[in-house]
């Protein structure tokens, strides 16, 4: 692998350590706020909690058209411009609505990168390391997540009742680097043939990333554009089955409760009997495993494939939610519960954690691909936002459906992954070791 490659993949995922560490900073924040302003479960789900994930969005419906505008680095760069005043815009807020405010703005960031970061790294890797490559933003997320915890423990009780605004402003840090990275990377030499007509340039950028292949790679990028420019109406028909695929992998991505257990994980910790700081010491625990076995899925992803991957990640998601659901139906050890709960994180991690951006960012031709990252990732964020909307109505202590016993909750989530486990063996084809024209050809329709 080229060293420019591995430079400018790891500088565009570093926008998945900020989507990572802005989507779950708000879980230590989550309940001194809630303290702080005395909101109902109703407006702390709707503006607090979820306020962001809306902005997400936001950022992932319309994420793609600066991403073919201005191109997939521009739009990379004003990302970190609005991470960082989102961080320190909600670290100041004096009310709770000039915080969800600025809690938008970052969810905007979070949306737009989910689009462009995966599509820019998969239009400038190769098929043979493309699934490592595109694996190494989800890394960053979960590394993200991590830091966010550790950040989370470690600044609880520093500035009294303000510890949660020193908690949300630390993203304003890596936000600021991330900013200059991203001037040190390439265009995208796909963008540069469809929406920049610079064929030159693309080469130049192709033959950075692989010589022997450039030219190859330069007529194949051509030829594509030539067969979909004058079809190329998105919901023409032509290309309804990737837009199932991404559609159905972003529903089951959130159906399988990830987000619920990540946001919530303090209070959920709490309702087992593992309160206070030992809840914050605890979700630690949910982004060490949570990396550890991104790492495994990184590892296997271009080795055993996206589809086998999806495989293993059901059957633990259906083992893990079963499991959750029973250690609180039936008052087991807390120890126990969490060991569920961790099981759940690992089997997210190899699966649909690692695969997710990966697959989206692979089954649309070139032409449609902004448009096509945009639909998956807005699925997966619409539903995101309505499991964090919700989440307070049912499992609130005082005021919830479920009060203290979120079983019912779990149980949910379990079934909906025995109906993944099904489209994985139905539906979803393998993509690895193929080109992104190759995988155009496969799965448009004449």
């Amino acid at each position: 692998m080229k060293k420019n490659v591995l430079f400018w993949s790891l500088s565009v995922a570093l926008a998945g350590l900020l989507f990572g560490f802005d989507t779950v900073v708000i879980s230590g924040a989550n309940l001194p706020i809630k303290e702080l302003w005395n909101t109902s479960p109703f407006f702390h789900g709707t503006f607090i909690m979820s306020m962001a994930l809306w902005g997400t969005v936001f950022g992932a419906m319309f994420g793609g058209i600066p991403c073919d505008k201005i191109g997939r680095k521009k739009t990379l760069f004003w990302i970190g411009l609005l991470y960082f005043i989102s961080a320190v815009g909600s670290a100041m807020a004096p009310d709770p609505y000039t915080f969800s405010f600025f809690r938008f703005i970052g969810g905007v960031g979070v949306g737009a990168s989910s689009v462009a970061a995966p599509m820019y790294i998969s239009e400038i890797s190769s098929s043979k390391n493309r699934g490592k490559l595109v694996a190494l933003y989800q890394f960053m997320i979960v590394f993200g997540i991590l830091l966010a915890f550790i950040s989370n423990y470690l600044l609880d009780g520093v500035g009294g009742d303000n510890d949660w605004r020193w908690m949300l402003g630390m993203e304003g840090v890596p936000a600021f680097f991330y900013c200059f990275l991203i001037l040190g990377v390439s265009n995208s030499p796909r963008w540069m043939v469809l929406h920049n007509n610079d064929r030159e340039g693309a080469l130049k950028v192709l033959k950075v990333i692989d010589p022997d292949t450039a030219d190859e790679r330069l007529e194949d990028i051509i030829l594509d554009n030539e067969q979909t420019k004058h079809n190329s109406s998105f919901f023409s028909g032509r290309f309804s089955k990737p837009i199932l695929l991404a559609f159905l992998i972003a529903f089951f991505n959130q159906l399988s409760g990830i987000n619920f257990i990540l946001y919530y994980a303090p209070e959920l910790l709490e309702l087992a009997g593992l309160g206070g700081k030992d809840s914050l010491f605890n979700s630690i625990s949910i982004g060490i495993i949570n990396m550890l076995f991104t790492f495994i899925g990184l590892y296997f992803i271009d080795r055993m494939g996206r589809r086998m991957l999806m495989y293993i990640g059901s059957v633990g998601y259906i083992v893990s939610l079963a499991m959750t659901a029973f250690c609180f139906y039936a008052d087991l050890d807390p120890v126990l519960l969490l060991t569920s709960i961790l099981i759940f994180i690992a089997s997210h991690a190899v699966g649909q954690g690692a695969v997710i951006w990966v697959f989206i960012s692979e089954i649309f031709p070139n032409e449609v691909r902004a448009k096509g990252q945009s639909l998956g990732t807005g699925t997966h964020w619409v539903f995101a936002a309505l499991i964090t909307l919700f989440t307070p109505i049912f499992i609130d202590k005082e005021e919830g459906i479920f009060g203290e016993n979120p079983w019912p909750v779990f149980g949910f989530f379990a079934l909906m992954m025995v109906l993944q486990l099904l489209f994985v063996k139905a539906l979803m084809p393998e993509t690895k070791g193929k080109t992104l024209e190759e995988l155009a050809k496969e799965l448009m329709k004449k």
